[in-house]
């Protein structure tokens, strides 16, 4: 058990840490490419890693993202929450892969007031029929995958619940049905603006 400074019991605390590694491009798309572990307790969570693709650089939080500003958001610590909205739910989601990407899909929520302008920005599963990046801000858990490579959706829904099922079990009382809600001492902390281009990745200009 974690001691706080006075030598009192310190809260349980799970993380979410992410670091982004560099660029991927294809011939239609550039995505960012990062890792993901989970920790409790600084102790990592065997099972709870993998990868990550979001939307590339600048990170940017002060306007909405849109269709014509497709970036990832800054590196920083992000509370997380239950999310209850059309397309994503953290319980009682579409409790089947088909149709694939059937609303709605699991997902955790980031804290909107730490993203500030930024809003709905979830963690969630890649899915068809953008299976390249699928987000304009969010993150997108999966295997690992060569910059040419598109997610597989069974596989980045299952990684998704996975991290629901460890949050569930580590803060039980914030799962409510329909209730978007903090989850106590749950956070991600994403690490990294890279701008390089990772090996593997195609030149859209040169294919033309």
């Amino acid at each position: 058990m974690a001691v706080a400074a006075d030598g009192t019991a310190a809260p349980s605390v799970w993380e979410l840490r992410v670091n982004r590694l560099g660029i991927q491009k294809s011939t239609l798309c550039t995505r960012t490419y990062g890792t993901y572990q989970a920790f409790r307790d600084g102790e990592p969570i065997a099972q709870l890693t993998g990868n990550v693709c979001e939307c590339p650089g600048p990170g940017e939080n002060d306007r909405h993202g849109s269709q014509k500003n497709r970036k990832r958001i800054k590196a920083g610590r992000y509370p997380l929450w239950t999310v209850f909205r059309p397309h994503f739910h953290t319980i009682k989601y579409w409790p089947t892969v088909d149709p694939a990407g059937q609303h709605p899909m699991p997902g955790i929520l980031l804290d909107e007031e730490a993203t500030t302008v930024r809003n709905g920005i979830i963690i969630h599963p890649g899915h068809p029929p953008t299976l390249y990046i699928s987000s304009i801000g969010c993150l997108n858990l999966t295997k690992p995958l060569q910059a040419t490579e598109k997610m597989d959706f069974v596989d980045s829904r299952s990684r998704v619940i996975a991290v629901i099922d460890s949050l569930q079990n580590f803060a039980p009382a914030a799962f409510r049905q329909g209730q978007e809600m903090p989850i106590p001492n749950a956070a991600i902390i994403i690490e990294g603006e890279p701008d390089n281009v990772l090996p593997g990745s195609v030149d859209p200009d040169a294919v033309a």
